[in-house]
């Protein structure tokens, strides 16, 4: 399988974890020391990502990737997606519209995130 296939499905599957709002099956996707890096509060670790989804301050009801580009270097892989999602922070419903970028590294023959950055994409939000 082609890279960009390869990574489309397995964002796919994260995408239905995050819907399903399972901070367990979300952090089967990720390292231990996976970081999140977003524009509404800098780099955040993975425990205080999951930790939001499991107390239920942050939910999600769609979720949408279009992996744009993915080269692999050895273990080692980047991803750039167009990324959409709704849902709600303590309640307070939002929508978005990102440009994601990923770092994956291949652990015991499965891919997994180490890094997220999210830029959201102005020129969506002009139209």
């Amino acid at each position: 399988m082609d890279p960009k296939n390869e990574f489309q499905a397995l964002v796919d599957k994260w995408a239905v974890a995050i819907v399903a709002n399972d901070a367990d099956a979300i952090g089967s996707f990720a390292t231990l020391d996976w970081i999140l890096t977003g524009p509404e509060g800098g780099p955040g670790n993975r425990e205080q990502f999951l930790s939001v989804v499991a107390s239920g301050d942050l939910t999600h009801s769609e979720m949408a990737f279009e992996v744009l580009e993915a080269r692999v270097f050895g273990d080692v892989a980047v991803v750039l997606a167009h990324g959409t999602n709704r849902g709600a922070w303590r309640g307070e419903p939002f929508t978005a519209d990102e440009w994601v970028t990923e770092v994956f590294i291949r652990e015991a023959g499965a891919w997994l995130c180490t890094m997220s950055a999210l830029t959201p994409n102005y020129a969506a939000a002009a139209d």
